[in-house]
């Protein structure tokens, strides 16, 4: 007898939020119980979009309201899937408890201005995380009925000394702080606990395994895919809230005609997430929106700037900011903390940081431009005595590029259920393969104007 059927999955009272990107959120009492924690509350002080305000005044959003928004989005992708393959209630409520309460805390371990401080996280074995993290990604490719089935390959142990990540302290905060004990209490009402989250948020499987089975069928992938994947909750938000709050239109796409036509394809008595042929161009719009997003918001060259400063900071005053690996120190550890330390700093980079005194745009080009060399301009700009610093920003269109494997999504001909992996399906894949890449060179505001007429002599032409 499966006991998972005596578990008390129904919410007895619903919270209600009201978001400018959603409407009307409902929050099961369970979730509630996460969401009053200190751990989740303590992303009110950490913004989505690090130092994006300094380009866009009106991206002041936080990884709290994120995080409410992408659970809200992953119970209608999960609903849409549960619906089409007619999963009973009590499976479909705990798959969605389980992509719920996972996306709800995937972002529990950002540090302050979000990406800008990894930097400085602590060594990965001071985290003390189990070494079931450690094994090989379940994001393996499933074999179609023409390829051969292979085992995928054995990923080496993670090396002891590497940095943290926010994944790991997300999966440390999951696995040993005080709010475990809050995750356990809610396991007894849903059937998913810290490990179950831990291992979804990760692509890894937990000891003794996902408790995502139904007929024979491991669902576990198609969940991890709703989480974290090409189609996931958390880009699904992301792209909408930051466009809406930096006043973009770049990041918008059609999530409901998306969510209309999810679907599951079995393979190999394993679940994955599948997408109706007729909704592929609303991908490939997906696709683009988060391209754009890349390149006129993510990677402003104001935002990068100010990071660069903050990189600066930590490498001339190492120590003077710290990230604790404690998760109830970690609590005390935000946006406003790392503005308090900078505010009383002498350090120069950190003064410019708080006077918003960044350097200045000089040259900018991205993979595609042709006939620029950073050396013979640098080299020149050494030579005339010029401060100024280069910075290159790389991000991947898609999980499946630069050697990374995500979990896997499929196009589905419904008419004769002839499945097609979407990164052989659209030719925005191979379009992009390159990853976004943008080169930029700043210099100090008052050498600006005999920067521009050394660009202009190491180019041949004018400055822009």
């Amino acid at each position: 007898m499966d006991t998972r059927a005596t578990w008390d999955i129904s919410f007895h009272t619903e919270m209600r939020i009201r978001d400018p990107i959603h409407g009307v959120m409902t929050v099961s009492d369970e979730e509630k119980s996460v969401i009053d924690t200190p751990f989740f509350q303590r992303l009110r002080g950490v913004r989505q979009l690090g130092f994006g305000d300094m380009a866009f005044p009106g991206a002041t959003h936080t990884r709290h309201a994120h995080s409410l928004g992408a659970m809200h989005v992953a119970s209608k992708l999960l609903d849409a899937v549960a619906a089409r393959q007619r999963l009973p209630d009590e499976v479909r409520q705990r798959f969605r408890c389980a992509v719920r309460l996972a996306v709800l805390c995937h972002d529990l371990g950002h540090m302050p201005l979000s990406h800008a401080s990894e930097r400085i996280a602590p060594a990965r074995s001071l985290l003390q995380l189990p070494d079931w993290l450690d094994r090989p990604s379940m994001d393996a490719k499933p074999s179609l009925v023409n390829e051969p089935v292979r085992s995928p390959p054995a990923a080496p142990a993670a090396p002891v000394d590497t940095q943290a990540s926010h994944e790991d302290f997300t999966a440390r905060i999951l696995l040993d702080s005080s709010l475990t004990a809050t995750l356990r209490q809610v396991e007894e009402k849903v059937g998913v606990g810290p490990q179950a989250l831990a291992g979804l948020i990760a692509g890894v499987e937990p000891p003794g395994g996902f408790p995502f089975h139904h007929q024979g069928v491991d669902w576990a992938p198609l969940l991890r895919a709703l989480v974290s994947g090409e189609l996931d909750a958390d880009r699904m938000d992301y792209l909408l809230r930051d466009s809406f709050y930096t006043g973009v239109n770049y990041g918008r796409y059609d999530l409901e005609w998306i969510v209309q036509n999810l679907d599951a394809a079995i393979i190999d008595s394993r679940a994955y997430l599948a997408l109706s042929r007729t909704a592929a161009f609303a991908f490939e719009d997906f696709l683009l929106s988060r391209y754009h997003m890349f390149v006129s918001v993510y990677y402003h060259h104001t935002s990068v700037n100010f990071d660069h400063m903050l990189r600066r900071y930590y490498e001339e005053a190492p120590g003077e900011f710290q990230i604790p690996a404690d998760p109830e120190q970690f609590l005390l550890c935000d946006d406003a903390a790392l503005h308090v330390t900078l505010r009383g700093s002498t350090n120069r980079w950190a003064q410019r940081i708080v006077a918003r005194r960044g350097f200045k745009l000089l040259l900018q080009f991205t993979e595609r431009d042709e006939g620029y060399e950073l050396g013979a301009l640098t080299s020149e700009l050494d030579a005339a005595g010029l401060e100024h610093f280069e910075v290159e920003s790389r991000g991947v269109l898609s999980k499946y590029f630069d050697g990374g494997q995500g979990p896997k999504l499929f196009i589905v001909d419904t008419s004769t259920g002839r499945l097609t992996e979407v990164v052989r399906y659209t030719p925005l894949y191979q379009r992009y393969a390159g990853a976004v890449q943008l080169s930029r060179v700043y210099v100090r505001p008052d050498q600006l104007e005999e920067g521009r007429s050394i660009l202009a002599r190491v180019f041949g032409r004018s400055a822009p």
